[in-house]
């Protein structure tokens, strides 16, 4: 547990320093804040566009942050040809790779938080500026709590998109690694049309191999609850719960694959 928390330090620290990182935090929180001038031109609907094109710019540009740490996992090390040292010394090729997801997940969750905190800001000046009579015609609060539950799903999300592209990249390019891991995520975001294929085709093979993919698959339109917080729906604590040992279990399988592939993989 050392050997991998060393790890995560050292990754998390080389992140900070990235500026491409730096680049698409504060690209982010100016989409987020140009929400509040885009939700101004709606009258009576602004408190829902500004919290919907917020939640997006959090998923997308968290998206963004997740594919592009967790593409060079193996790829930076191979560049600059520390790879040979690393593994020279008394470091197990496992704690290696859970020691930089690790500290890839602790970068994500620090940058995630820090979108969140200007998102609430951008609500909390909204709430502060509208009057009393307009705020009483919302459906909820402008700094709703219950957003954060649509945030922490999104957060379990990359962290299984994180996990994704650093199995990606234990044996992979970073440009096909990218390209595996977005097509990953768009399909999980229609699984349910893998399973509902049968429906569409005449083929059994086909209605087959959908129903199979759709299991196997990670579905990612499960850790999508932007739609319910904007309006209001409730999003129920059981099913924050499952959603989240879902996304965790595969976030286990996915590394001990990422483990198995490097532990095996010849640098010689």
């Amino acid at each position: 547990m050392r050997t991998i928390g060393l790890v995560a330090i050292s990754v998390f620290r080389e992140s900070v320093r990235d500026k491409i990182l730096y680049s698409l935090v504060i690209f982010a929180v100016l989409m987020i804040s140009t929400s509040y001038l885009i939700g101004q031109l709606t009258a009576g609907q602004d408190v829902k566009i500004i919290k919907d094109l917020g939640l997006a710019s959090i998923s997308i540009f968290g998206l963004l942050i997740a594919v592009f740490m967790g593409i060079g996992l193996v790829w930076k090390e191979m560049e600059k040809r520390s790879i040979y040292a690393l593994l020279s010394k008394p470091i197990r090729r496992g704690e290696f790779v859970v020691g930089k997801y690790v500290g890839l997940v602790l970068t994500l969750f620090i940058n995630l938080g820090l979108m969140t905190v200007a998102f609430y800001a951008v609500l909390a000046y909204m709430d502060l500026t509208t009057s009393a009579d307009i705020r009483a015609s919302w459906a909820a609060p402008a700094t709703d709590i219950q957003m954060l539950r649509a945030v922490a799903l999104i957060m379990v999300e990359l962290m299984l998109v994180t996990a994704i592209a650093l199995f990606f990249s234990t044996f992979s390019t970073p440009f096909l690694s990218a390209m595996l891991t977005i097509g990953l995520w768009v399909i999980g975001h229609f699984n349910d049309d893998l399973r509902n294929v049968g429906g569409y085709v005449k083929s059994s093979v086909a209605a087959s191999i959908g129903k199979a993919l759709y299991y196997v698959l990670p579905n990612f339109a499960a850790f999508d609850a932007k739609a319910q917080v904007v309006h209001a729906q409730a999003v129920p604590a059981s099913y924050l719960v499952l959603t989240g040992v879902y996304g965790l279990v595969y976030v286990a399988f996915v590394l001990l694959g990422a483990v198995t592939i490097f532990s095996r993989r010849d640098f010689i």
